[in-house]
């Protein structure tokens, strides 16, 4: 058998165009334009093409980006001041500090100091442990953009065995407690799990975020499986590739996502999402007043 290869780019387009609607609404009907402030501190080449990307991506879907450049040599308590500042202003809706921060600045510090009505990152504290109970304000793109994925592609999640191999805070962990959100059998490995084909053989659904190129060989996978790629890793030669042998495991699975052209677009677009549900929160005063 061979792999459908699911287009996360095609669906991130779909959904993009969703959403432009959702934004030209707002302006027609609250006279409400999201905005999004993206806080970008040193100048990293990597972290620079990553906010190229998300400001690009608001201009194509009418919201207001803002770029706030800061020198690595910032002080904490000045990035926190900016941050404060931007809680307080109306029409920002969604805040962004693009990670990784200079070593003198805590992360920690940084994302609860965001309004959690403003963290569309969903990274703030209020978030992560809303996934427990089912109750965040907003999710962390990444996963979500995995969970639309599966929405899109019509796999059903409840009752599966699914395996994410990856423990972050940022992609592993998030995913796995949205996809217990919706019934399935979770486990979570990372790359240092013994035996790890012991528990990626018996996932129907598996969720690679290792970082590790080619850790998912065929032997490992299930028939039948479907796997969704997170992994972006950069090889010497310049190639970009994922954490899936994708040649060789597109073979057995059932569904499979490429890398690039998979998660990646996915991740971009809900924080569009994440940010223009803000915007709509503020326009119908929805929104959780005075939580920080």
């Amino acid at each position: 058998m061979s792999a459908k290869i699911i287009d996360g780019t095609a669906i991130a387009a779909k959904l993009r165009a969703e959403y432009h609607l959702r934004v030209d609404d707002l302006k027609a009907r609250h006279g409400v334009t999201p905005g999004l402030a993206v806080i970008l501190v040193g100048d990293s080449p990597a972290s620079r093409s990553y906010v190229r990307n998300k400001i690009k991506a608001c201009q194509q879907a009418g919201i207001r980006s803002d770029l706030i450049e800061l020198s690595s040599q910032t002080p904490e308590d000045q990035l926190l001041e900016r941050i404060y500042a931007l809680n307080d202003d109306p029409g920002i809706h969604g805040i962004l500090v693009q990670l990784p921060l200079p070593p003198h600045i805590r992360v920690s510090s940084v994302l609860e100091a965001i309004s959690v009505e403003k963290d569309v990152d969903g990274f703030h504290l209020y978030n992560m442990g809303g996934l427990v109970t089912g109750n965040t304000v907003f999710s962390p793109c990444t996963p979500y953009g995995v969970q639309k994925i599966l929405e899109h592609e019509n796999i059903p999640v409840e009752g599966r065995n699914v395996v994410v191999v990856g423990a972050s805070n940022i992609v592993g962990k998030p995913t796995a407690l949205m996809l217990m959100q919706q019934d399935a059998t979770v486990v979570i490995c990372h790359k240092k799990t013994r035996d790890l084909g012991h528990f990626t053989l018996l996932a129907d659904i598996l969720v690679v975020a290792a970082g590790v190129p080619n850790l998912i060989v065929p032997q490992i996978v299930r028939t039948g499986a479907v796997v969704i790629d997170v992994g972006f890793n950069r090889l010497p030669d310049g190639r970009i590739v994922g954490d899936v042998d994708f040649e060789g495991v597109k073979e057995k699975a059932s569904y499979i996502t490429p890398v690039p052209g998979g998660v990646g677009q996915m991740t971009v677009t809900m924080l569009l999402h994440n940010t223009i549900l803000s915007a709509e929160r503020y326009a119908t005063g929805t929104q959780r007043a005075g939580m920080r």
